[in-house]
């Protein structure tokens, strides 16, 4: 499938679809605090598991960091 992942076209070889989850896993996002939005659409965090993105879709992770 070809996605927009945070602006840039991104193909994931074997898959016509796959949660967020497994998207974030895929991708080796792991950063606790993360914000993920499909096609403008926040994703509540619970929600990842069961969200479905899809080809054509554009989705954006956008990690959270805090400091001072």
């Amino acid at each position: 499938m070809k996605i927009i992942l945070n602006n840039r076209e991104t193909e994931i070889i074997g898959h016509a679809q796959m949660t967020v989850r497994e998207l974030l896993d895929h991708m080796r996002y792991v950063f606790p605090n993360i914000v993920v939005k499909i096609n403008g659409t926040l994703v509540r965090k619970i929600e990842f598991a069961s969200a479905q993105v899809k080809d054509g879709d554009r989705v954006e992770a956008i990690h959270m960091i805090s400091g001072g």
